[in-house]
């Protein structure tokens, strides 16, 4: 058996060459709700689907590990969960006055080695072992990248509040400084990405508003968190947007990964003066 594992700086700089930044990826993981701001109690549907333009459904997102929190921090009613053929949708109750929180969290693998002389690449869902055990036995400069992303967006009944917005300081999050339903056209918004807990510097953030099927262009722009993990976002309309935001650090769980790639995504709707 030949098959050898990369270490240290070397196998970061090659897994990362090979992750592509959240500007270029092109299929986006969302969730949607049909209402992000009410004024009484009521049942609010979402959408969570895959897909090349932002926020039309084109792949199921599975909703296993689904998790909705209410105002006050306990879990919130969900009901009528289902993975069709190009979209999964659920409903949430909302029965208290507050913010609730949807997630969806997530992780896989990323696996690249060489095989006689030629890059191979390949992502798992079932766990490290069994994507290593898929090796042939000659690979040669293996690398495993362990994945771990978050999917969110939040729903306001009434007053806002923040007990459901309080991060859980385990890998990539945010944490708003500016109410994630209290935003409006031509203001400013300021989110804190945290790593593990930590205000984060250098978490690269992307933003996309929606009607990309209808553009010539992806119409985004990017930003990086500073020193103290912030960055603020001068919204230029009305509307929904899609932010997705990466890092990468040498922490992964497992003993063979030598990277971490924390990927956050979340739903925004700005509302108009």
């Amino acid at each position: 058996m030949s098959r050898s594992f990369l270490a240290g700086a070397a196998s970061l700089a090659l897994a990362g060459a090979l992750l592509l930044s959240p500007a270029a990826q092109a299929h986006k993981r969302w969730l949607l709700p049909s209402h992000t701001v009410v004024s009484q109690a009521q049942w609010i549907a979402v959408d969570a689907s895959v897909s090349n333009d932002i926020f039309d459904v084109d792949r199921p997102y599975p909703l296993t590990a689904l998790q909705a929190v209410g105002p006050d921090g306990k879990p919130a009613a969900i009901d009528n969960r289902l993975e069709g053929h190009r979209r999964s949708v659920f409903d949430v109750q909302l029965t208290q006055a507050g913010s609730y929180r949807l997630t969806l969290p997530g992780q896989s693998y990323f696996l690249i080695w060489q095989e006689n002389g030629e890059p191979q690449r390949r992502r798992g869902w079932n766990g490290a072992d069994a994507l290593l055990a898929e090796l042939p036995d000659d690979a040669e400069h293996v690398a495993l990248t362990e994945t771990h992303s978050r999917l969110e967006t939040f729903i306001t009944m009434g007053a806002p509040n923040s007990t459901a917005l309080k991060p859980s300081g385990q890998g990539l999050e945010l944490q708003p400084l500016t109410h994630p339903n209290d935003l409006y056209d031509s203001e400013s918004a300021r989110f804190r990405f945290l790593v593990d807990g930590e205000p984060t510097e250098g978490v690269e953030v992307e933003l996309v508003p929606a009607g990309t099927r209808y553009r010539d262009s992806q119409d985004h722009w990017t930003l990086t968190s500073d020193a103290k993990g912030e960055i603020t976002i001068d919204w230029p309309g009305a509307g929904r947007y899609y932010l997705e935001a990466g890092f990468a650090d040498d922490q992964p769980d497992h003993p063979k990964a030598q990277q971490r790639r924390l990927q956050y995504l979340a739903t925004f709707e700005v509302l108009p003066l």
